[in-house]
């Protein structure tokens, strides 16, 4: 008796359905994932906010220390000629409003108080917890939210 092997040609792939789980798997991982890396990112340009700040700070007091006086000056700062603010890196511009440097007198030291912030149509703005930088001639550091409220406990750990 004879038997015949009849030859079967099996065609390998995917359906539509097992197509679809994984664009829906993936696209659960990405709505997850991006949200996080946009987050750390904007975190790690705080750095270079506050980096930026506290050289201010030091351009403030090597200022003072030979003139005995703090400048409004960006030119006095080193920041080359022009108004404030004076952009600084790709996102942050470092402003000081002439009113909040007060000259040294008999009964009260000289003060200043400088200013980052996220410069316009930079993605920084979208940092909201995080908007704005404050440091003065004491050192300390503050943090104001979009809104305007208290954030130093969040942007300056």
């Amino acid at each position: 008796m004879r038997t015949s092997h009849v030859k079967r040609s099996t065609i390998a792939g995917f359906t539509l359905v097992e197509m679809m789980i994984v664009v829906l798997i993936i696209a659960i991982l990405a709505s997850i994932a991006v949200p996080a890396y946009n987050s750390s990112v904007r975190k790690s340009r705080r750095t270079e906010a506050k980096t930026a700040l506290a050289d201010a700070a030091s351009r403030e007091e090597r200022y003072f220390a030979t003139q005995n006086v703090y400048s409004s000056d960006p030119t006095a700062l080193q920041y080359g000629p022009g108004p404030w603010p004076v952009p600084v890196g790709n996102y942050y511009s470092l402003s000081i409003n002439p009113l909040d440097v007060t000259l040294p007198s008999a009964t009260t030291p000289g003060t200043f108080k400088l200013t980052i912030s996220p410069s316009a149509g930079s993605t920084q703005l979208q940092d909201t917890s995080c908007q704005t930088f404050v440091i003065d001639q004491t050192g300390k550091q503050t943090s104001l939210d979009s809104g305007g409220a208290d954030s130093t406990a969040t942007c300056w750990p």
